[in-house]
């Protein structure tokens, strides 16, 4: 039975889905970018925790997210962040390669999960480890959203880390996600060595009509 935070539905996200179990969230974050790493994350937050500012990452601006990423790190039982590069991406495929940063989050958390909470509608199991997998999670549960805030912000400093080398492809804005401009440069100069090479770009005149 899902364990609501702080008693104010209106405003809180649920606390735990159970609390038999230490629980973890896991979220990902730059799936369907065309350059980048994926990022995924896993959260463990104290039975009964409670924070009405925490949110899905994409309803929260880029300062408020900056903002929640400490107080998450701070007040989380354990935290963990990994991602995929996108050369592996290349090889292995976008979902396979989501799945693997969320495992590779959970092998480094400092405790270890007795179940799982995953953003989504599909996971590969991670060992031997109980999950539920939460269509939307991010906006429902605690520690999903706190983890698509750790995945997110993690991932954009990373984008931001390489958008100087290549400021033609307007990572800074974009972080990599296939806005009209970022088509556009790839169309005209090509791929980098951070995209991923098995992802189709379109035309963006094209999809103006």
């Amino acid at each position: 039975m899902p364990y609501l935070c702080c008693m104010e539905k209106a405003i809180s996200l649920l606390s735990h889905y159970q609390e038999i179990l230490v629980e973890a969230g896991c979220d990902e974050a730059g799936r369907g970018c065309l350059a980048g790493p994926v990022f995924a994350a896993a959260v463990i937050f104290p039975v009964g925790y409670c924070n009405p500012i925490l949110n899905d990452s994409k309803k929260l601006s880029e300062q408020k997210r900056m903002e929640l990423r400490p107080i998450i790190e701070r007040e989380a039982l354990a935290y963990a962040v990994a991602s995929v590069s996108a050369e592996e991406i290349d090889k292995i495929n976008i979902h396979k390669a989501s799945y693997l940063a969320m495992h590779k989050a959970l092998d480094a958390l400092n405790i270890k999960p007795g179940y799982l909470l995953i953003d989504g509608n599909k996971f590969i199991p991670y060992q031997q480890v109980p999950y539920t997998c939460i269509v939307k999670g991010d906006g429902k549960y605690l520690s999903i959203a706190a983890a698509s805030i750790l995945a997110k912000t993690y991932r954009d400093e990373y984008m931001a880390g390489i958008a100087n080398d290549f400021p033609d492809y307007d990572w800074l804005k974009n972080k990599g996600y296939p806005t009209i401009k970022h088509r556009q440069a790839v169309i005209q100069l090509g791929l980098t060595p951070h995209h991923r090479k098995t992802f189709r770009v379109s035309d963006p005149q094209l999809s103006l009509f």
